[in-house]
């Protein structure tokens, strides 16, 4: 029997072990271990990926969104709207931040639906947050449209999607702001939790540059009260031996999830994307009816699966004060009973791919599971 990890993070370091650790060790012998050059090579190249003139690196992807937020002047008294299928960092930040949460539904492509955003919109509404969730991009376009109309901001929440495009423009520049998670469970990551913010306003980035730090302009001076959410130099310069290869790692994820629908279309329901648009497979999610039967019985053949997410953000307790109960967001609570993720990571070989699209094939057919409608 082969054996398939949903996750096999120490795949990636194997092959780079030696200019990780040369790095590590240049790092600690240079002392500078807060900001500095390497902090500013990674941000310009992870500008680069997003096509934006501003990366400003944080500690975390939560941090980005709060950080994100306040920036924008976003607090009590005023409304964000995002998706109710995502982690909870998407509705947890603009709680944090002290605005109110306001959810609305998603489409097929597990995306915000934007006739729902249009739904909710209030005079208190200041800002959507699209979740590109499982690195699918959300109809930004339409979702600009809305928030041009109203005077709203727009800002991605790209957590899962670094790579991904959008009708030929990169994600991180589709908005006002943009939100990333280096978290090790990304498609491209670092050693530990880190984040960043992508932008092409100039005022903008300065204020999150000041926010980042304290506040501070220079050694001596802050010129408002800031967080302590600075990107460490070492995760940094990890991360500039990491670049190198993002364009290869992330061209893998997608050779696996063309596999993956190429294989087991006819037999669950494989994730929908727009033909103009570049999908990074953060997650590949299929549907199935009986999803913990299948997932039991993969499990007894070696194949790791989990589920992103089995409880919508509206039913979490954290969410109890919020005016929402079950019902009120019906795709979401539909796709959240027989979603499913199939393990995606560089490091897998064609063996294993071929592995899970084979067991789950004749489990289908085993066990007599239809489709999803």
């Amino acid at each position: 029997m082969m054996r398939v990890p949903f996750v096999n993070l120490g795949a990636q370091f194997e092959p780079l072990a030696d200019q990780l650790t040369d790095t590590f060790l240049k790092v600690c012998r240079s002392g500078q271990f807060i900001m500095g050059e390497e902090v500013e090579r990674f941000e310009q190249g992870l500008a680069s990926i997003c096509g934006t003139k501003h990366v400003i690196s944080v500690a975390n992807g939560t941090d980005a969104l709060v950080l994100a937020l306040k920036a924008l002047g976003i607090g009590p008294g005023d409304e964000v709207i995002t998706a109710p299928n995502s982690f909870i960092a998407s509705a947890g930040a603009i709680a944090l931040v002290g605005a109110d949460i306001r959810f609305a539904d998603v489409g097929a492509d597990y995306n915000l639906d934007p006739a729902c955003v249009s739904a909710v919109i209030t005079d208190k509404t200041k800002a959507i947050i699209p979740v590109h969730l499982t690195g699918n991009p959300a109809d930004m376009d339409a979702l600009a449209t809305i928030a041009k109309s109203k005077g709203i901001v727009l800002i991605e929440d790209a957590a899962q999607a670094i790579g991904a495009f959008y009708k030929g423009r990169p994600v991180g520049c589709l908005g006002r702001l943009a939100c990333f998670s280096l978290h090790p469970l990304k498609n491209f990551h670092l050693m530990g939790d880190a984040g960043f913010i992508s932008t092409n306003d100039d005022e903008l980035a300065t204020k999150l540059r000041q926010m980042r730090n304290h506040g501070l302009i220079n050694r001596d001076e802050s010129v408002a009260w800031g967080y302590n959410s600075r990107l460490d130099a070492l995760q940094a310069a990890l991360g500039n031996v990491k670049l190198p290869y993002f364009s290869e790692w992330t061209k893998r994820f997608k050779e696996i999830a063309l596999a993956y629908r190429n294989g087991l279309q006819n037999f669950v329901n494989c994730p929908l994307q727009r033909t103009d648009d570049e999908a990074v497979y953060h997650n590949f999610v299929v549907q199935v009816n009986e999803r913990e039967v299948l997932m039991n019985a993969l499990s007894e053949r070696g194949i790791d699966t989990k589920i992103h997410y089995p409880i919508p953000l509206h039913l979490m307790r954290a969410a109890e004060n919020l005016p929402y109960s079950e019902g009120d967001f019906p795709v979401a609570e539909y796709q959240s009973k027989r979603i499913m993720s199939l393990p995606i990571y560089p490091e897998l070989t064609d063996e294993q791919v071929q592995y899970v699209i084979d067991n789950i094939v004749s489990l289908v057919k085993e066990l007599k599971l239809e489709k999803v409608s």
